[in-house]
């Protein structure tokens, strides 16, 4: 018989983490990253939706969810299942994206009719795809089950494009690496979890010398209503890293801000939400954390 305790202990050894994706994808790269050195267990989902419907159906699990890139933008989508969701943010990630390309072991570029990869990693290695106008570019739904379906399936004369991780997971040939356009390309990853389960990685050390913090707040449509909202936080001393407005469905020109602020006084950081808060129609933080720059 396993007594509570027991699985408490399980949970705290074995991390049980839903990505949108596969093994070999970026965000199972970003995982095993973020929680180097610990024994993670994987839970790959076809969608982000499903990835939050896996905390929502077991608060044991946590969640790494891809929330911005320095080229596509950010996940609009993401933010919206965060919110509605009522997760905590307990840390982030930050993963430079370098693609290559692969094929069968016994195959090379002359027998290469498609290749084959998710829209956005197609779209990231526009330039090389330019250069192969003989290669046909097929959309499929994630980089690292390109490589694995080719694989499995020997399916001759395809390519994937997927992280060189995936490429040998799969054992697949690699013909050549670091194709992708823009070799600045990094994507940022929230690591969330249920709130019960938040607090149990904040004992474990996950979260804790918080010196960031995203929030999400709607103003009164009425002049002046945000810089007044920027001036306090100015005051205060706290640095915003970003914000980003979305529509509020049902309410015309009104949104909801979500915003990432660094600060290095946490009682600061505090004082300054208690004073934006009367200013503000609803706010709420959703999660502080350690910055990835003075991560674990």
């Amino acid at each position: 018989m396993i007594f509570p305790t027991e699985i408490r202990t399980f949970a705290a050894i074995m991390k049980r983490v839903a990505i949108q994706g596969f093994e070999g994808s970026y965000h199972d790269i970003a995982t095993r990253q973020f929680f180097k050195d610990e024994q993670t267990e994987l839970i790959c989902c076809e969608t982000f939706n499903e990835v939050f419907e896996a905390i929502a159906s077991d608060n044991n699990v946590v969640a790494l969810v891809a929330i911005e890139n320095t080229i596509a933008g950010s996940l609009l989508h993401n933010y919206e299942l965060l919110r509605d969701s009522g997760c905590i943010i307990v840390g982030e990630q930050k993963l430079r994206i370098a693609h290559c390309i692969c094929c069968l072991p016994d195959e090379s570029w002359e027998d290469l009719r498609e290749i084959h990869s998710h829209p956005v990693a197609l779209a990231q290695c526009e330039a090389f795809l330019q250069r192969h106008p003989n290669l046909k570019a097929v959309q499929a739904d994630d980089t690292a089950l390109s490589a694995k379906e080719i694989k499995e399936k020997g399916l001759r004369g395809h390519a994937a494009i997927c992280s060189i991780h995936a490429a040998q997971m799969y054992g697949m040939r690699i013909l050549e690496e670091n194709i992708e356009t823009n070799k600045h390309n990094f994507t940022r990853f929230l690591v969330i979890a249920d709130r019960w389960r938040a607090d149990e990685l904040k004992a474990e050390g996950i979260g804790t010398n918080a010196d960031k913090a995203n929030i999400v707040f709607s103003l009164p449509h009425q002049e002046g209503s945000l810089s007044q909202i920027l001036s306090i936080f100015t005051f205060y001393r706290i640095n915003l890293t970003k914000i980003q407005s979305l529509p509020i469905i049902g309410r015309e020109w009104e949104y909801l801000f979500y915003v990432d602020v660094t600060f290095n006084d946490y009682t600061r950081f505090h004082q300054s939400i208690d004073a934006v808060r009367p200013l503000t129609k609803e706010l709420t933080i959703l999660g502080e954390y350690k910055a990835f720059e003075n991560n674990r």
